[in-house]
């Protein structure tokens, strides 16, 4: 398609016009209290608004900037819909709960904060998910942590460092999606890539945590394990608990290694998983069902809405707990149980198929190119370029208020120049990840920072020093690539690994040049 001969915006007009989209997802999110869709569909008719009527570019090249930004996603989101079919199988054959029963083995009171780590990390790798890890596991271990005379600040901390590794390297994971979708790279691709520098990262929290926990050490006869080993003993209720839970992740994981595609390989854990579900006596309508609208908690569930009724429940299945304790891991399990399905991902697929109209017309318009441009132009070590696709990412977090637009913006800001300077399209998706992802738990009025600090009953600032892995990734991402360590060039699949990191954006200084007589300040 051939432009029309709209003008190009000056950096003043590309910083207003940012201004007034910050404004308008700011005030819908934290002065009006509503979800993003509607905000970010504002703003972006807002953005339009002032393209076509200040740049006079027309409807129809906005129009179609858009449908190329939704399609070039298309594959992230079928891979998010295939997620909510994965993760509906496997709580409902017991994958899921299988590995959250055998993660809760690895507490221990003298190392209780290694043990927060880790434990969190497993199920957040296990279901893809920071809030589902802060909204159950993370309250009881709150609990624990106080009882130990642990800091609840410095618990919490620790619980949304091990969640976020999970939220960022899970394949389940809808940001670990939406990154290489928007970067033009793919799922496992990506995945492999952020290992460079999320690894390093895990095993410095890893240390900090030992060394931490040690003057804790002496608190280990107040341990009470009793809601873990209730949590245990009510999970071996509801699901046929045994190791085989692990076959499911395992073929997945194989198939990864293998090079298998995303999508393919999430179908076979999800038949993997309806195979179980059959054999463990459900019916083909009950194995759908879960496929379609998640898993719906049955004895979890009883527990919770039980009332007066909890003695008479206890001793209907068996179980030996206080009352209390029941009703309380009750309803802490059957929130974590309740996901899953084709359902569960609509929301998600709204909000990202929204956020990338937006990112398509302030692309088309080129507001993102003439705030860009200038910078880049400075730019000539990678680590410079990473750096500030980390700094666009946190400011997004920040002024545009939302997780996944700290990942779609940036990303398609950068999306061409990290093409054409010969960087790997994973370079670009994975530092996306390791600052959008990561620094939106910081930043008190996103989702994911109102979110947590609700469900862990501790404000945003007071846990913030102490999540040492969301601090830490974005500086070990930088401090890696200065150093030449973990740099992909080429295409995604032709890649390779080199120690060099000079870098050339020279060729945007020549764009600019053919354009600049047509510039809107």
């Amino acid at each position: 398609m051939e432009h029309s001969q709209g003008r190009k915006p000056g950096m003043a007009l590309a910083l207003v016009t940012f201004a007034g989209i910050s404004a308008i997802i700011g005030y819908g999110l934290l002065g009006l209290g509503l979800d993003a869709h509607v905000p970010i569909a504002l703003a972006a008719i807002f953005a339009g608004l002032v393209g076509r009527i200040v740049l006079g570019v027309k409807w129809k090249e906005m129009e179609e900037a858009v449908f190329s930004t939704i399609s070039s996603s298309l594959g992230a989101l079928l891979i998010l819909i295939a997620i909510g079919m994965l993760v509906g199988s496997w709580v409902h054959a017991g994958v899921v709960p299988g590995m959250i029963y055998y993660g809760f083995n690895i507490l221990s009171p003298g190392i209780f904060l290694l043990a927060t780590l880790l434990l969190c990390a497993i199920v957040s790798l296990a279901t893809g998910s920071s809030w589902g890890v802060g909204g159950t596991v993370g309250v009881a271990l709150i609990g624990i942590a106080m009882g130990l005379g642990i800091p609840a600040p410095l618990a919490a901390g620790v619980i949304i460092s091990g969640a976020y590794f999970g939220d960022k390297m899970s394949p389940l994971s809808d940001t670990t999606n939406i990154a290489p979708a928007v970067a033009g790279s793919n799922l496992f691709d990506h995945i492999r890539a952020m290992v460079w520098t999320t690894l390093p990262t895990l095993i410095i929290v890893a240390v900090i945590t030992v060394v931490l926990g040690v003057k804790y050490a002496g608190n280990a006869s107040d341990f009470d394990s009793s809601r873990i080993l209730a949590m245990q003993s009510m999970l071996g209720a509801e699901f046929p608990i045994s190791p085989l839970c692990a076959i499911p992740p395992l073929l997945v994981l194989v198939l990864a290694i293998m090079k298998f595609p995303a999508l393919p390989s999430m179908m076979a854990g999800t038949f993997a998983a309806s195979l179980m579900s059959l054999v463990n006596g459900h019916s083909l309508p009950e194995v759908l069902s879960a496929i379609h609208y998640g898993y719906s908690p049955t004895v979890t569930a009883e527990f919770a809405e039980a009332g007066d009724g909890v003695a008479a429940l206890l001793a209907q299945h068996g179980l030996s707990m206080a009352s209390e304790t029941a009703t309380e891991v009750g309803e802490l399990l059957s929130g974590l149980l309740a996901r899953g399905g084709i359902d569960s991902m609509m929301w998600s697929l709204s909000l990202i198929t929204i956020a990338l109209v937006l990112g398509g017309v302030m692309e088309r318009c080129g507001y993102l190119e003439a705030m860009l441009t200038p910078l880049l132009l400075k730019v000539r070590k990678v680590g410079g370029l990473v750096s500030l696709v980390m700094v666009s990412s946190f400011i997004s977090n920040v002024f545009l208020g939302d997780q996944y637009l700290a990942i779609v913006v940036p990303g398609r800001m950068f999306n061409s120049a990290v093409g054409r300077s010969g960087l790997s399209p994973r370079m670009l998706s994975r530092t996306l990840e390791d600052c959008g992802t990561m620094t939106a738990v910081l930043v008190p009025w996103t989702g994911c920072g109102a979110f947590q600090s609700s469900a862990l009953g501790v404000p945003t600032l007071e846990y913030l020093p102490y999540c040492f892995l969301n601090i830490l990734n974005p500086i070990v991402a930088a401090v890696l690539t200065y150093l030449g360590i973990g740099i992909y060039w080429g295409k995604d699949g032709e890649d390779k690994v080199e120690k060099r990191t000079d870098i050339n954006f020279d060729f945007l200084r020549h764009d600019d040049e053919e354009t600049s007589a047509a510039t809107v300040q």
